[in-house]
């Protein structure tokens, strides 16, 4: 029998630095094939059972994945032309807001020559500088611009071409997934497969529920407030929370700017703040435990990671796709018996504090968490 090589550890290491370094220069170089794709992975997994209940009930597998796809737009669909319509009402308003945005300056500029000595002359000469800079970098921007608008066009374009073909060709993808590998892990394979799909699923329904629960109590609180485009901003705050952790913060800065330019009272952008914060803290601990984070066990150090690594590598688009993409890799991990201390790190348990609490518990009320170790009889002397 030939003897197993074991490698030293910090060859392993060295191997595993660079599969990682190899993994994220592929992400950053590919992401204009790979974002699509992972989009309408998501999508597909999403439409997963609908389409498998319209095949059940006998209708034609094209019809039904077009039927599928088809539903699933009028809702994106929806949501696009609500923001769209909020967004040309806002561009309308910007004679007001560039008013508004003057009587804050002047009284900016006042505060700090009172307090900073810097007089106005000094920071005009600093203001126009500043613009001529941006002036002239203006048709690179402009570009820059141009691309970006194109490349959503594609992706657009592409996402319902690769969902439709996933859903298509769905049995044969997963033949393969489970073929690729040797007979004896065929059982864990297909485990991963399913309980992959089941976590992607549950994941992105429970962030749906979420994103609409959540503007839904920012719209109200607008509305109370009297804020100006309460529901725009209650909507797009909830769309910037499927970004974990950091897109609540972005999306209280946008809010509150906003604020300030359509309001001449400082107390409604300290109340908007406030309804975020207090929004912010029952999603993060009624909401986001009930709906999402049962679906998905990632503890909050890997998931504010996965999303700077994400956001980092591909954009935004990373940052909503890091989340998931964690969740896989740690099913992946749970069931490899050498990755499973990689799949324990990435969860949510923490080791002890939770048997300890219980064992205290059930000791209070007279139970025992273990039964009794038996009393050995002493040998007679």
């Amino acid at each position: 029998m030939l003897e197993k090589k074991s490698y030293p550890y910090y060859l392993k290491l060295s191997l595993i630095l660079l599969m990682l370094t190899l993994i994220g220069y592929i992400t950053y170089i590919g992401q204009d094939i790979i974002v699509p794709l992972a989009f309408s992975i998501l999508l597909a997994v999403l439409l997963l059972p609908l389409n498998n209940y319209l095949e059940r009930i006998g209708i034609n597998k094209v019809i039904a994945i077009i039927i599928s796809l088809f539903l699933s737009f009028i809702v994106i669909g929806g949501i696009v032309y609500f923001l769209s319509s909020q967004i040309v009402k806002f561009m309308n308003d910007i004679p007001a807001i560039k008013m508004h945005l003057n009587n804050h300056a002047k009284t900016l500029q006042i505060w700090i020559t009172q307090h900073l000595n810097i007089t106005k002359i000094e920071q005009s000469n600093f203001i126009e500088n500043a613009t001529g800079k941006i002036t002239n970098s203006g048709t690179g921007i402009l570009g820059d611009t141009f691309v970006s608008i194109t490349q959503a066009i594609v992706v657009l374009f592409l996402i319902p071409v690769y969902s439709f073909l996933l859903l298509y060709y769905k049995g044969m993808i997963r033949h393969f997934l489970i073929s690729v590998f040797k007979k004896e892990h065929e059982t864990k394979v297909t485990e991963v497969l399913n309980e992959s799909k089941t976590i992607v699923n549950g994941y992105m329904l429970g962030l749906l529920i979420e994103m609409g629960i959540v503007a839904a109590i920012n719209s109200l609180g607008f509305i109370i407030l009297g804020i100006q485009y309460a529901v725009f901003l209650g909507v797009f705050a909830a769309i910037l929370n499927m970004i974990p952790y950091i897109g609540m913060l972005i999306a209280s800065i946008f809010c509150m700017l906003i604020t300030l330019t359509t309001s001449t009272h400082i107390s409604d952008i300290i109340w908007v703040a406030i309804i975020l914060t207090v929004v912010q803290f029952i999603d993060n601990n009624i909401i986001m435990p009930k709906v999402v984070s049962s679906k998905v066990k990632i503890n909050a150090l890997f998931s504010i990671l996965g999303v700077l690594i994400g956001g980092t590598l591909v954009g935004v688009s990373g940052m909503f796709l890091s989340i998931p993409t964690i969740a896989i890799l740690k099913i992946i991990f749970d069931r490899v018996d050498t990755l499973k201390p990689w799949g324990h790190l990435l969860g949510d348990n923490i080791t002890g504090t939770k048997k300890s609490i219980v064992y205290l518990k059930l000791e209070r009320i007279g139970h025992k968490l273990l039964p009794p170790s038996p009393i050995k009889p002493k040998p007679f002397n």
